[in-house]
């Protein structure tokens, strides 16, 4: 028997950057495996990797009222079509819409639903009252959902605490899966790092930085800036890689703060392991995170970490594997920045404490995982 699979997220680039290695693993056990998302259908990866790609017209507004009036018909149209064994469901519109679609669905016909919570919109700093509505949501979505899967500690304890669904359908991962094979550090040459070193025209005395984010509010670019004009060292540069809303004022505020020669805005990478490898540290300052790839990326190579004392991160950073900091206290940040630079001795320990720790996080082991929670979802069918 061929069982079926559809996976669902908002827009493509979800399934494209975390779902591949699941897909073609389930694939390769003989499963039918599906993905549904905005204009899916014109994502040349996504087509090739999936059986069929289904096309939904949603939105990440959560206020955009076709997520209801377009989305639902259509989730209703493709599930009744294809009947689907698991539904699983990733980002928090697609994962609200489908589960609403479903709620009243034939019990003997019903897909199993699995939601992936790659990060609660609520969270401990959060604003209070944004909180108590996502709660609120996460709640009413609750009782249409079969199982829920948690990528961080704090998201599984909340779940719980809330009671979304019965703590035995409560699961936690450790983040979604890292291929930590592509970022072996024998992959990456010295001469891949000379190249990198000499675009952005660094002496052979110059430290390097790293932040890999898009420019968004959430991610706070402006502290890095403000610690790093404080720390007072022409030495240590900033790379910053990714783009986004915010891009052009942080350039703005980089110019104000006279770091133009130690700043160094990269826009999009594909050599992010390079990036990581020519750095004595990457940083990461949100105010707000799932899971941080750019964190396990940064472990695979024994990279250093500078980050803020808040969900996913914490995971992360803890057991001495990196630096944490109180979200924007500059005076903390320009302090882990002085603490790299002077302590390369401690820098070696932790890159190793973080190698060693991420082969809980590699996405072998979330597959088993996954197979396990499906084959369990699959056993309530029969």
């Amino acid at each position: 028997m061929t069982h079926k699979l559809l996976i669902i997220s908002t827009v493509p680039v979800t399934i494209r950057s975390f779902m591949l290695p699941f897909i073609r693993h389930f694939r390769s056990l003989g499963w039918q495996v599906d993905g549904m998302a905005k204009n899916i259908s014109t994502d040349s990866t996504c087509v090739s990797e999936c059986d069929f790609v289904w096309d939904v017209e949603w939105s990440r507004n959560v206020l955009d009222l076709r997520n209801l009036f377009v989305g639902v018909p259509r989730i209703k149209k493709v599930i009744a079509q294809g009947d689907y064994d698991i539904v699983h469901v990733h980002t928090p519109v697609a994962a609200f819409v489908t589960r609403y679609a479903l709620k009243n669905w034939n019990k003997l016909k019903k897909p199993q639903v699995i939601y992936t919570a790659h990060g609660f919109h609520f969270y401990k700093a959060g604003n209070r009252l944004k909180n108590a509505i996502f709660i609120g949501l996460e709640k009413l979505a609750g009782p249409w959902t079969d199982y829920l899967i948690t990528i961080n500690r704090e998201d599984e304890a909340a779940a719980k605490k809330y009671r979304l669904l019965s703590p035995k359908r409560i699961y936690y991962t450790p983040g979604i899966g890292l291929d930590t094979s592509y970022y072996a550090c024998n992959g990456i040459s010295e001469a891949d790092v000379l190249k990198v070193r000499q675009e952005l025209n660094l002496s052979p005395s110059d430290l390097l930085l790293l932040c890999i984010a898009e420019f968004t509010p959430r991610k706070r670019h402006q502290d890095i800036l403000n610690a790093l004009a404080k720390l007072s060292c022409s030495q240590v540069h900033l790379a910053l890689a990714g783009d986004g809303p915010l891009k052009e004022e942080i350039e703005k505020l980089a110019a104000q703060l006279g770091l133009q020669k130690q700043v160094h805005f990269l826009g999009f990478r594909s050599d992010i392991p390079t990036l990581i490898k020519t750095s004595i540290a990457t940083v990461l300052v949100s105010q707000q995170e799932g899971l941080p790839r750019s964190i396990m990326e940064s472990f695979c190579l024994a990279t250093p970490v500078i980050g803020t004392k808040i969900r996913g991160i914490q995971d992360l950073l803890a057991e001495n594997c990196g630096l944490l900091v109180n979200v924007g206290n500059i005076d903390e940040l320009t302090g882990a920045m002085a603490e790299i630079v002077d302590n390369p001795g401690r820098l070696t320990e932790m890159g190793q404490r973080g190698r060693e720790k991420i082969a809980n996080y590699d996405v072998k082991h979330i597959i088993k995982l996954y197979e396990d929670i499906y084959n369990l979802a699959l056993a309530e069918q029969e």
